[in-house]
């Protein structure tokens, strides 16, 4: 009986055994079986964008139409600016109209420029000009308008609202006003080169202060002067002529135009943005030394051109400016830039300022020096000293062998991919010399070879480099001028 007790028992806890261990068979052939199933299930890792059709493919697939379909917003590719997104307002006087709308002439073009000339009132025209020149129109009446400055003349309320009145002529497509007066020469490719590295959409005032400290004094050295040219994108022109007139009332003792537009920039809240390519030269005599020591920048106006000595020797002024726009026409980015070089044999220093002149210096002077303006010019208050300039100067010569010998731009032509300038050297004698030591006069001619690069300015500034030439020429010295190349510096080992 005890036996068969103990039989039952162990035959209950084995069948109990089997049931677990054939339940938990059961739950392990169920896994692996949905295991196997979500395995072998087939996914695409880029699937295809799902096309949207109005005819059915299978009659399985159900067909799917777009509920109001959002059109894609236009693109517009903003262009880079270029000569005709720029109207240019120019300040004229009937009185001077005959003589300065030659200087114009020089610079305008009319197939590619956009803008008006500003007069007082009206002057006699001729048929031949109308091709030539912007056209005219009369600024309107200012006389509502306070002016109390004793020594200034009320018409520099009518010259600082032209770029309001510009604007308010409709044109479209403008990104820029650029301001003028009758006696600005503007080089048109280098101001476009300045403009586009600006957002026009966005509030900018771009000019130079005088190169007088003086005046920069008792003006403001936060403003653009108005001879030298400045530039106003379309954005703040548009503000500018909204408050104009109310805030040309609250400045009646100021003397100028320039001023006018500077303290209604100051209400704006917009500053000066300096740029050292336009040239008020606020200076009497000589440019010589202010050309030849240019900016490492590009050069964009310049003005008070029947104040100042035509910048070429016997010619007059127009002709001297014709005579310059030969080379900007070839390579207006690389105009007046400088380029500073030795001949270590004949112990000489040459600048060469490209398109306009070359220098010979007896002995070896650092590039420090030669970037700083020669004082060939008077400030434009003629009782003051080298201290009255806003940037550094030098003397002309320290010594009768070391004034330069100067090489004016003669001609120029296409050699292949390079340009060839020559400068042939001045007429006027320089002092006797008595150092034993090569003679530059010997040299009557150089000649500069230089490869355009209408893409120098959108690269860091730098000065270009200049090496002097074997010459089989007599009297002749071969320069080449371009980028300077690795490790290449301005130093005689």
């Amino acid at each position: 009986m005890k036996n068969s007790l103990i039989s039952v028992e162990n035959f209950n806890t084995s069948w109990a055994m089997s049931k677990i261990m054939v339940f938990f068979l059961f739950i392990f052939l169920f896994y692996i079986s949905y295991s196997m199933k979500f395995v072998s299930h087939s996914y695409d890792c880029n699937p295809e964008p799902q096309s949207y059709s109005t005819h059915q493919q299978h009659q399985s697939e159900l067909t799917i139409f777009p509920s109001n379909p959002t059109p894609k917003p236009e693109i517009k590719i903003q262009t880079k600016t270029n000569l005709s997104h720029i109207v240019f307002g120019i300040g004229a006087s009937s009185k001077l109209w005959n003589q300065r709308k030659k200087y114009i002439k020089l610079w305008w073009k009319p197939d590619q420029m956009r803008g008006v000339v500003w007069l007082d009132k009206s002057v006699e025209t001729k048929p031949e000009d109308e091709n030539l020149l912007p056209p005219l129109k009369i600024s309107s009446n200012t006389s509502k308008f306070k002016y109390k400055n004793a020594k200034g003349h009320r018409s520099a309320i009518r010259i600082s609202r032209i770029v309001s009145e510009t604007l308010r002529m409709g044109l479209e497509d403008v990104r820029w006003f650029v301001m003028g007066d009758d006696d600005t020469f503007f080089v048109a490719e280098n101001l476009v080169r300045v403009l586009q590295k600006y957002d026009h959409n966005q509030f900018y005032y771009i000019g130079s202060p005088s190169e007088s400290h003086l005046q920069n004094m008792y003006f403001s050295y936060n403003m653009a002067y108005g001879g030298g040219g400045f530039a106003i994108s379309y954005p703040l022109a548009k503000e500018l002529e909204k408050i104009q007139d109310r805030c040309l009332q609250r400045y009646p003792n100021l003397y100028g135009s320039d001023d006018r537009i500077q303290a209604c920039m100051a209400e704006l809240g917009v500053p000066l943005t300096k740029h050292r390519g336009f040239h008020q030269f606020d200076v009497y005599g000589s440019l010589l030394g202010l050309l030849t020591a240019h900016p490492i920048t590009p050069l964009v106006s310049v003005h008070h051109l029947d104040v100042v000595q035509p910048i070429f020797p016997d010619m007059d002024r127009v002709k001297a400016l014709e005579k310059l726009t030969g080379p900007m026409k070839m390579d207006s980015a690389s105009l007046m830039q400088q380029s500073i070089c030795y001949d270590p044999n004949r112990s000489w220093t040459v600048s060469v300022s490209w398109g306009y002149a070359v220098q010979i210096l007896r002995g070896i002077f650092s590039a420090r020096d030669m970037e700083m303006p020669a004082r060939t010019f008077l400030n434009w208050y003629q009782r003051a000293d080298y201290t009255g300039y806003s940037f550094n100067t030098r003397p002309f010569s320290r010594h009768a062998c070391q004034k330069p010998f100067v090489y004016y731009f003669s001609n120029a032509s296409f050699d292949s991919n390079s340009t060839q300038t020559e400068y042939v050297l001045n007429r006027i004698p320089n002092p006797a010399c008595k150092w034993k030591m090569s003679d530059p006069s010997r040299v009557k001619r150089i000649q500069v070879s230089k490869r355009p690069d209408p893409h120098m300015w959108d690269k860091s500034p730098r000065r270009n480099c200049c090496r002097i030439l074997r010459s089989k020429k007599k009297g002749t010295l071969m320069i080449d001028v371009g980028a300077c190349n690795e490790g290449e510096v301005v130093e005689l080992r």
